[in-house]
C-alpha cells in the first residue's frame, strides 16, 4: 500500500500564506497583540487561529502556487503588508486610553508620577494612563469583545481577498480617520477633568490675587490631586463604557457585520 503525500506541499504553502497575514495582525491587534502577553503565547494564538481558519479560507487561494515562485513571493508580500496595515490601524485604537490618561494626569497634578507601561513595551507613562490601559484590556476580555477581533481576522479575507492589491488610498483615509478619532475620544474621555482643572486653576488665580501672602502651591497640589482622584473614581465606569463603545465601532470597520 502506497501513501500519497503529494498534497502536503500545497497545504503547507496555503497555511503559510494564511499565517503570514494572521500572525502579523495578531502581533499588532489590540488585546491579542499587547506586549504584556508573551511572544510565544502570541505566536501560539496566531498558529492556532491560522489552523482554525484554514478550512474556511483555503479555497480563496489559487492552486499551483508552487509552480510559480514569483506569484508566491508577491502574494506572501501582499499578505504581510495587509496584516501589518490592518493591525496597525487597529493598534492605534488603544492609544485613546493612553492619551486620555495623560491628559487626566496633567489636570490632576499627577503627570510626574511615572511607571512602566506593560501595554507599551515597558515604556514610561503616567500611572493614570497605565491603569486605564490595563483596565481597558481586561474589560475587552471580560466582555468577550475579543471575539470581535477574531471576527475581524476572519472577515479580512473577504474584504481583502488573497492576491488582491492593497487599497492604499482607502487605508490612508482609514488611518487618518482612526488617528483623528483617537484624539477625539481621548479629549471626550478627559473633558470633565479639563473643565474642572480650568475652574480650579481660575479659582486659585483669583485666590492668589485676594490673598498674595498665601502659599498657593502647597495648598493647590494636594487639593488638586484629591479632586482628580475623586472625579476619576466617580467617572471610571462611564469612561470605560465610552471606550468600549469606541473600540467596538472602530474594530467593526474591519468586519462584515
Amino acid at each position: 500500500m502506497t501513501i500519497q503525500l503529494s498534497f502536503l506541499p500545497e497545504i503547507v504553502t496555503i497555511y503559510m500564506l494564511i499565517f503570514s497575514r494572521v500572525g502579523t495582525m495578531v502581533m499588532l491587534l489590540p488585546a491579542l497583540g499587547e506586549s504584556s502577553i508573551p511572544v510565544r503565547m502570541r505566536l501560539t494564538i496566531a498558529l492556532l487561529l491560522s489552523l482554525v481558519l484554514y478550512p474556511v479560507i483555503q479555497d480563496r487561494y489559487p492552486a499551483g502556487l508552487l509552480n510559480n515562485m514569483m506569484q508566491l513571493a508577491i502574494m506572501l508580500g501582499g499578505e504581510l503588508l495587509l496584516g501589518f496595515a490592518i493591525g496597525l490601524c487597529a493598534k492605534m485604537i488603544t492609544s485613546a486610553l493612553q492619551t486620555a490618561g495623560m491628559i487626566i494626569a496633567s489636570q490632576s497634578s499627577l503627570a510626574m508620577a511615572l511607571g512602566g507601561d506593560v501595554t507599551n513595551s515597558g515604556q514610561q507613562g503616567t500611572l493614570v494612563a497605565n491603569y486605564l490601559s490595563i483596565l481597558g484590556i481586561t474589560l475587552i476580555f471580560v466582555t468577550d469583545t475579543h471575539y470581535l477581533v477574531i471576527a475581524a481576522l476572519h472577515d479580512s479575507f473577504t474584504l481583502f481577498p488573497p492576491g488582491s492589491w492593497l487599497p492604499l488610498a482607502d487605508f490612508a483615509e482609514l488611518a487618518t480617520q482612526t488617528f483623528a478619532g483617537v484624539f477625539s475620544v481621548a479629549v471626550r474621555l478627559s473633558a470633565p477633568f479639563i473643565v474642572v482643572g480650568i475652574v480650579f486653576y481660575f479659582g486659585l488665580g483669583l485666590l492668589n490675587k485676594l490673598m498674595p501672602q498665601m502659599q498657593i502651591f502647597f495648598i493647590a497640589m494636594p487639593v488638586n490631586i484629591a479632586i482628580g482622584l475623586g472625579l476619576l473614581l466617580v467617572l471610571l465606569s462611564t469612561i470605560m463604557t465610552v471606550y468600549l463603545g469606541h473600540f467596538e465601532m472602530a474594530i467593526g470597520k474591519f468586519t462584515l457585520g
